[in-house]
């Protein structure tokens, strides 16, 4: 994935003057070793301002972009502290734990230095990222750093983002709504455009001598058993060549792009198909491309191809899970009741690494339904990737800006089942603990749309680490019967 960042980490040990410096130069030391690589060794020990800038300039030139912060020893609060303000990335602050020598000469006091230096950070309003548990040996810290480059790389993926939008909304999805004012917050940057402009520029790559190489690619993905309509896959090659010419020529000072895309009801008819395959092969290279302009959700998408390192999807919370299916074959099987589970359903943007071996290009049956005569054969409305999604862990989350230009989120980690769902798009049923109370307490009560990123894995530690330090004070998640909601009835 060339869209998202790569994490190069740095280490820089502080020292308070009244300590011994070795003792925190040594502990550093053994960090390093532990981590057998990866990770850079500034070799400036921090007790002074001056060291800080030193410790800095050296990281920096070291082109690090994300530090750890050791307190080897109590620490200096002031230099230890200003250096998440010096240096232009995320920063993890830890502190070592005793054991490593006498408890007079070799004892370091970091546990209590940890106090001050959270303290000074918020007097500061400066962010860093600290461990539930900083403290601890060179083998623990090790642990907490691999912890920590997910959530290094979301943070700085973020802040080198352009969302591409080609709008507007669909007519009555308000639910995609997305003030732009929260966006700006966490400094991710907006590029809006018209679909007309879409439009002109995919017409200009008719004949793109690159469209052959692309079809290839696209059928080689597909196999035979996939590629249904091998005649529209230069329609569809010209809008991927379309997108990735437009995504170079626009990202200006950005790094990283996202898309949200407005994909229907003019879509299909003026570019003669769906594009959903295509979102779903972007995404998989971890350039998100949301529906219906979703512009919050290629952003939550972006985040988790960035904590994830792997491809991601946006689905409908969609469809209840027929009581039928659940009783002949969930109920019994797996430890889920009804109301755990949902049908969470796209028309066809999930990429084919994450769906059964049977998915394959179709069409739109809804937009069929809606666009073209009845009774006929499929056309324009081609274009969909289908089939079930396939089983396994997921973490189903969402970053949103409400209508008061507040960012909230929820996350909730469950699974996809392996039960078929007998239906159309690409689609799965979902499984999440306490799922009915979560749905209503969370996602209605607090008006979500119904749109969720869907990152394939358990990863809800790293986004809850990544969307509290990007200053969201919101983030709900699926509370088990023992903690009700605020607004749960007690009496139900």
């Amino acid at each position: 994935m060339t869209n998202i960042p790569e994490v190069k980490l740095g280490i820089i040990a502080v020292s308070r003057d009244c300590f011994p410096i070795a003792l925190a130069t040594q502990r550093r030391k053994n960090i390093v070793a532990a981590c057998k690589g990866g990770i850079y060794e500034c070799p400036v020990t921090v007790e002074s301002e001056a060291d800080m800038c030193k410790a800095v300039a050296d990281v920096q030139a070291a082109e690090c972009n994300a530090l750890v912060v050791f307190l080897g020893n109590f620490g200096p609060e002031t230099p230890e502290t200003l250096i998440a303000k010096y240096f232009d990335g995320p920063v993890m602050f830890v502190a070592a734990a005793e054991g490593d020598g006498d408890l007079v000469n070799g004892r370091g006091d970091a546990y209590c230095g940890m106090l001050n230096c959270s303290y000074n950070l918020g007097m500061r309003h400066l962010k860093g990222y600290i461990p539930e548990y900083p403290v601890g040996t060179a083998e623990d810290i090790v642990r907490m750093i691999g912890d920590f480059i997910p959530i290094a790389r979301a943070v700085i993926g973020v802040k080198n983002l352009k969302i591409i939008s080609f709008g507007p909304r669909p007519q009555d999805f308000f639910a995609c709504n997305a003030p732009i004012k929260g966006l700006y917050e966490i400094g991710v940057e907006i590029e809006e455009n018209s679909e007309l402009d879409l439009l002109v520029s995919y017409r200009e790559h008719k004949g793109d001598k690159r469209i052959d190489g692309v079809c290839k690619d696209m059928a080689e993905e597909l196999g035979v058993t996939g590629n249904n309509y091998p005649e529209l896959l230069p329609r569809m090659a010209q809008f991927e060549l379309t997108l990735l010419d437009w995504a170079e020529a626009h990202k200006g000072a950005r790094k990283y792009v996202a898309f949200a895309d407005k994909c229907w009801p003019a879509f299909p008819k003026e570019f003669g198909f769906e594009p959903c395959f295509v979102n779903s092969r972007l995404a998989a290279r971890g350039i998100p491309v949301s529906c219906e302009v979703d512009i919050y959700g290629a952003l939550s998408e972006y985040i988790g191809a960035c904590v994830s390192g792997d491809a991601v999807t946006i689905l409908d919370i969609n469809n209840s899970v027929p009581a039928k299916m659940w009783e002949e074959q969930i109920k019994g099987k797996y430890d889920y009741s009804l109301t755990d589970t949902f049908m969470g359903f796209h028309c066809g943007n999930t990429p084919s690494c994450k769906m059964c071996a049977d998915r394959a290009v179709k069409y739109q049956l809804i937009q069929h339904r809606l666009l073209e005569p009845e009774g006929s054969e499929p056309d324009f409305t081609r274009g969909t990737l289908e089939g079930d999604i396939a089983p396994g862990a997921i973490t189903f989350y969402r970053l949103q800006c409400d209508s008061d230009g507040v960012l909230r989120s929820y996350i909730a980690q469950g699974e996809v089942l392996p039960v078929a769902t007998t239906s159309f798009g690409g689609i799965g049923v979902f499984a999440i603990p306490e799922m009915g109370r979560f749905y209503r307490h969370v996602l209605i009560q607090k008006r979500y749309p119904h749109h969720g990123a869907v990152a394939f894995g358990h990863h809800g530690k790293a986004l809850f680490e990544v969307f509290k330090f990007l200053g969201v004070g919101d983030i709900a998640y699926n509370q088990p019967k023992s903690l009700p909601y605020p607004t749960e009835n007690p009496w139900g």
